[in-house]
C-alpha cells in the first residue's frame, strides 16, 4: 500500500527538508531534490511507520474491547436490592 500525502503536506515537508538541510549543514537543497528525498522516504521507510502505527492501534482496540465488558456493564435484577437498600435506611 502506497502512502500517499496531500499536496498541501507534500508542500510543507518539502519545505521542511529545505531548511532542515540548510539548517543542520548550511547547505541548501533544491525543492526537486528535497521532494525526490521526500518520495524515497515515504516508499522507503513509510511503510515501517505506518506498520507500527496499525499495530498500536490494533492493540489499543484489543485492550479496549477486552474491557468492554467492564465499562458497560449493567447489574441484573437491580430493582429488589434498591427496594431493600431504601428499606434498611428507614
Amino acid at each position: 500500500m502506497a502512502i500517499e500525502i496531500s499536496r498541501e503536506v507534500r508542500q510543507q515537508a518539502i519545505a521542511s527538508i529545505e531548511r532542515y538541510f540548510l539548517e543542520t549543514s548550511g547547505e541548501k537543497i533544491g525543492n526537486i531534490a528535497a521532494g525526490g528525498l521526500l518520495t524515497f522516504f515515504l516508499e522507503e521507510i513509510g511503510p515501517v511507520v505506518y506498520n507500527q502505527a496499525v499495530s498500536r492501534v490494533q492493540e489499543r482496540m484489543t485492550t479496549t474491547i477486552s474491557e468492554l465488558d467492564i465499562e458497560i456493564h449493567e447489574d441484573e435484577f437491580p430493582y429488589w436490592r434498591k427496594v431493600d437498600s431504601k428499606k434498611s435506611r428507614k
